[in-house]
């Protein structure tokens, strides 16, 4: 096994490319016979070059100058070799380029792991998350502008008081156009994401410890907003006079029955209806957001929407199950329709998919496993969220309960 490196340095001109008599001087890094060149950003003219010792001629003071500067390259680029040495690090001549130059993966900054996580991500990620990061990487540069007065920061500056002080700007920061400052959710969802960036940055080596090892995220909880019976019954048989506001209604109602997410149902073809294991009509997709696989029972209710739309102007030429429409004009049609019913509800497309899992399916008997399955949950602990106490499911649980213990009472008394 080879314990000695050889190194060595060399200074020259690349006098092929000489412009006016003038030509860039660069450093040659030699180790164990592998070489490396480094341009030292000063031009020489060619007939001022001592190419047997290596330096400029004369004692100008621009000579001394250059003369000085080489001395300290040498002296740098041997230090560097040393450090590797002491390290007992693999030696190369590309280590110790890198070392000089400030491009070990110690000098790596905040700015060099985002956009490293942004090529990562741009093919892998949905387009919905890919924007959620945006956003986020757009507070991360207003934070280091607006607070700290610079464009970057090393990785190695990253710890726990950076993460609190970019929290407490995110919970003071009021972002324009909207009606107030973050909450405390979305605050905790630019960390998360955040979060997720800089175990990257740790999981490759650039940063040495995971400075989130101390960060405790804090939600507060919230109710997922969901309909009741009665409200999806008033949804589903109320007459709309104005057919895009009907088209709306059917697809927030198919969503109801299936549990599909609109940018889901938007793809869905005549391809994705295919006979289940019970020999029954299932849709067959992908999620979109996960990628994981959605197989979903078609219920009647869900059926029947599709047969309406089957002969449709809109759907004949997109040849979809639906007609196509942008997420921002369904969930503007969508507070028309709750005016148009009178829900009281803020009603937004999402709801759909969590009245599938509570009102529809949860209330209903249906196991959470089943539940998590259905809407493609690649954790059952995702879908706990819905698993909520519903009132009107507990009163029909406590009547079973009463009446067996009732049957189990008469039982007792005519025995004795």
């Amino acid at each position: 096994m080879r314990t000695q490196n050889t190194f060595s340095t060399l200074f020259w001109l690349q006098s092929s490319r000489a412009i006016n008599d003038e030509a860039l001087l660069y450093a040659r890094i030699t180790v164990n016979r592998r070489r490396v060149n480094i341009s030292l950003k000063r031009k020489v003219p060619l007939s001022r070059w001592d190419n047997k010792k290596k330096k400029v001629r004369g004692n100008s003071n621009e000579a001394r100058q250059i003369n000085n500067y080489l001395s300290q390259v040498q002296t740098q680029l041997f230090q560097s070799f040393q450090d590797l040495k002491f390290k007992g690090d693999l030696i190369t001549a590309e280590l110790i380029k890198a070392q000089y130059l400030g491009e070990n993966d110690n000098s790596k900054t905040l700015q060099n792991l985002l956009e490293y996580h942004t090529q990562k991500t741009e093919k892998t990620l949905a387009i919905g998350t890919l924007k959620n990061f945006g956003v986020t990487l757009r507070y991360i540069n207003k934070y280091l502008s607006n607070v700290l007065n610079t464009s970057d920061i090393f990785l190695k500056e990253l710890d726990y008081k950076f993460f609190c002080d970019f929290s407490n700007f995110l919970s003071c920061f009021w972002p324009k156009g909207h009606p107030k400052a973050m909450s405390n959710n979305t605050v905790m969802k630019h960390i998360q994401r955040f979060r997720k960036i800089v175990t990257l940055g740790y999981h490759i080596e650039w940063i040495d410890r995971d400075p989130f090892v101390r960060w405790k995220p804090i939600y507060e909880k919230r109710e997922r907003p969901y309909l009741s019976d009665n409200e999806l019954s008033n949804i589903e048989t109320h007459d709309f006079l104005i057919a895009r506001l009907e088209r709306v209604r059917d697809l927030f109602v198919f969503s109801c029955y299936t549990g599909i997410a609109y940018v889901d149902i938007m793809s869905l073809t005549n391809n994705n209806i295919l006979k289940g294991i019970d020999g029954n009509d299932w849709i067959f997709t992908n999620r979109q957001k996960t990628k994981s696989p959605v197989k979903v029972p078609l219920l009647a209710k869900a059926k029947i929407l599709i047969d309406k739309y089957q002969n449709h102007p809109m759907t004949q030429v997109t040849e979809t199950l639906f007609p196509v429409i942008t997420n921002e004009k369904v969930n503007y049609y969508l507070k028309e329709i709750t005016k148009a019913v009178g829900l009281k509800k803020n009603l937004t497309f999402h709801m759909a998919r969590h009245t599938f899992a509570t009102t529809v399916t949860l209330s209903n008997g249906v196991p959470i496993e089943t539940v998590s399955k259905l809407l493609g949950h690649s954790k059952i602990a995702t879908t706990q969220i819905y698993a909520r106490v519903i009132e009107r499911k507990v009163s029909e649980d406590m009547e079973l309960l009463k009446k067996k213990l009732d049957i189990d009472n008469t039982s007792m008394s005519s025995i004795n």
